[in-house]
């Protein structure tokens, strides 16, 4: 793929996203900390932190981690760092070796915390010098690390070109009240962010993702969009909290990142009957593809073909995309000859509509049978007093793999009635094969800080 020259383009793209906030001048541009902050406060924010940022030498190629919370001045930053040419690591607040293994990774220079209005910026003194970072240096484009969740495996770093992001989205057609709920940390976050204020639009921040604190900010703030996981919105509609709070100004709840349970995508339908259900589909790798939904109350979706093709090999779902990452920094990229990417995700597919079944990795294997988790967690919630679900592979001498089902439960349960009425359920849902062989019962949560499921926790 040819680049343009340096600083041509890219440049381009970054100057014009930010001078397009001048259009929207006193609306609305971020609620965050119980504030509403304009653009104007947003581009005088921007320009706090280009004094803030040359004052401390940190420019062009620079590798810079940008951590805290989601707040305005974080938002403001990262928008200076991307106007700057540098490589951001965005991070929330993490366990300290955790941190210490994407420092290290990242092979980050400077260090910037952001804790509501302070600032902090240090020098590591380490010197970046990675393949990927040599090239977003020599095209002198801004560049952003994302790491994955890791929630089957290890932490992958992936390297994105910023401006080709940023290329992405479009004029302004239809602001919108749009909840903040994936982080800055992932590609989802990222793209609420860069698409709501990209429209004139309104990002509403939320202190903490619980369903009593989303559903008040909703009801509060008149918020139109909620960008969430299957995980949150299953939490949500065990609360109880819809029938607590004003839900009137929502119209469209987007979700993705993992496996819905086609039964709670039904019950939310059920529940919220005047809100569109929008299922969405992306990767850190290769950004957030267009998708249309068949339906409301089915997992059915047609992908989108501006900026993406897509082919199906052996029933894994591979893509090639316009915005495609340069690679991780920590693993071999999934390439192949053409430039597909290898999503490792497993599909149906009925005519140009597509069913993503799960991650190759994630089936099990019954006596040659295939068993896809997500089949079984569905059934599972089917169950009263079931909160989460999470189905995994087990060695079996027998069979090779067995099934496990570990359970959280909403109220404390006889544990052996809770096995024994687990299994008469499935006995009658699914064939013996895929019938759970452990039950586990834990207290425990059974998803990760971006409310994705942690498979590993089965």
């Amino acid at each position: 793929m040819t680049l343009p020259l340096p600083g041509s383009t890219a440049g381009r793209s970054c100057a014009s996203y930010l001078d397009r906030l001048k259009l929207f001048s006193d609306a609305d541009g971020i609620v965050a900390g119980g504030k509403d902050y304009s653009y104007a406060d947003i581009r005088a924010e921007i320009d706090n932190w280009r004094t803030y940022l040359t004052e401390r030498g940190l420019g062009t190629g620079n590798v810079v981690t940008l951590e805290g919370r989601w707040s305005f001045a974080l938002c403001a930053a990262l928008f200076t760092l991307m106007e700057r040419r540098a490589i951001v690591i965005p991070l929330t607040l993490l366990p300290d070796a955790k941190r210490a293994e994407f420092l290290e990774i990242s092979q980050a220079e400077f260090i910037i915390t952001v804790d509501e209005d302070r600032r902090h910026c240090q020098s590591t003194g380490v010197m970046a010098d990675h393949e990927y970072y040599r090239q977003l240096r020599v095209q002198e484009r801004p560049g952003i690390v994302l790491f994955s969740s890791g929630t089957s495996g290890r932490s992958k770093a992936t390297v994105l070109d910023f401006a080709k992001m940023i290329s992405k989205y479009g004029d302004p057609k239809r602001p919108q009240r749009i909840m903040s709920f994936l982080s800055h940390d992932h590609i989802g976050g990222i793209n609420t962010m860069m698409h709501t204020l990209s429209q004139g639009g309104t990002l509403v921040t939320v202190n903490e993702r619980t369903p009593d604190q989303v559903l008040a900010t909703i009801e509060k703030h008149r918020v139109e969009v909620l960008p969430t996981t299957p995980t949150f919105l299953n939490i949500l509609l065990i609360s109880g909290a819809l029938r607590r709070y004003d839900t009137s100004s929502l119209k469209l709840i987007t979700y993705g990142t993992e496996p819905m349970p086609l039964r709670t995508l039904r019950q939310l339908k059920a529940e919220l009957p005047h809100v569109g259900l929008k299922q969405t589909y992306g990767l850190s790798e290769l950004g957030i593809l267009p998708t249309k939904s068949r339906s409301d109350d089915t997992l059915w979706i047609k992908l989108g073909t501006e900026g993406f093709r897509h082919k199906i090999v052996d029933n894994i779902l591979w893509i090639k995309s316009d915005m495609a990452m340069l690679g991780y920094l920590n693993a071999p990229a999934p390439f192949d000859e053409d430039g597909f990417f290898n999503t490792e995700d497993v599909v149906e597919v009925d005519g140009e509509w597509v069913h993503v079944l799960g991650r190759r990795s994630e089936i099990i294997n019954v006596g040659g049978e295939k068993v896809y988790p997500s089949e079984i967690e569905n059934v599972l919630l089917g169950l009263s007093n079931i909160a989460e679900a999470t189905v995994t592979g087990i060695p079996s001498h027998v069979t090779g793999m067995a099934v496990k089902a570990t359970v959280k439960l909403v109220q404390d349960e006889d544990l052996r009635l809770v096995r024994k009425r687990i299994r008469k359920h499935c006995l009658t849902q699914l064939e013996p094969f895929k019938v759970p062989a452990i039950v586990d019962v834990t207290a425990e949560e059974q998803h990760g800080e971006r409310f994705k499921k942690l498979r590993k926790a089965a």
